[in-house]
């Protein structure tokens, strides 16, 4: 098994909360590569963000959490050939709030539904850490991680990933905590 691993970080803004209902207008996945003895993440290999015009207009209220306006998306479309090329590359997904990206993104792409996601926000115990919220926006204010903007998914992701290369003071990243709940059979090299 080589000492490098693949994953990628997912994060997608939405034109409401419900995967059955609702859909993805905005996506990014960044394909990094990290060391499979520290879960130190080494670099950045590959990313994608694009926004996609739903099948029903935005609503306000969505509108208001991430500012993707029925202008800014009108006429757009996911590049899935990229996205599935970059996914399958990937040993597993990572997204913070993994079930609620999971929902949209499987939707969208069969390639994820069997593939391992981890989660960010509860594969990481935040409050043992001290920490008084699992939120994303919450955590990065707390380690001093300022994103671009919030609910943009690729800032969010970028951010995501700025975070989980941060440690406690026992030098282990927090994204070394993370893949240690990975099943074994999905730390193997993909095929």
């Amino acid at each position: 098994m080589p000492d490098n691993g693949l994953a990628a970080f997912i994060d997608v803004e939405t034109t409401g909360l419900s995967p059955a209902t609702d859909e993805v207008v905005e996506l990014a996945v960044c394909l990094f590569e990290f060391r499979r003895d520290t879960g130190e993440i080494t670099r950045i290999v590959d990313r994608y963000v694009g926004l996609r015009q739903p099948a029903t207009p935005i609503p306000p209220d969505a509108f208001a959490i991430h500012g993707i306006s029925n202008r800014a998306v009108k006429g757009k479309r996911l590049d899935e050939g990229r996205i599935v090329e970059m996914l399958e590359k990937a040993e597993f997904l990572v997204a913070h709030n993994a079930p609620f990206d999971r929902g949209f993104v499987v939707r969208l792409f069969d390639a994820c539904v069997a593939m391992p996601w981890l989660c960010s926000m509860s594969g990481i115990n935040w409050y043992r850490k001290g920490f008084r919220s699992r939120g994303l926006q919450q955590l990065l204010a707390a380690h001093g991680i300022e994103p671009r903007s919030s609910h943009r998914a690729d800032s969010d992701v970028d951010a995501a990933i700025e975070l989980l290369r941060r440690h406690e003071g026992d030098g282990k990243s927090y994204f070394a905590e993370l893949i240690e709940r990975l099943p074994q059979a999905g730390r193997q090299e993909p095929s």
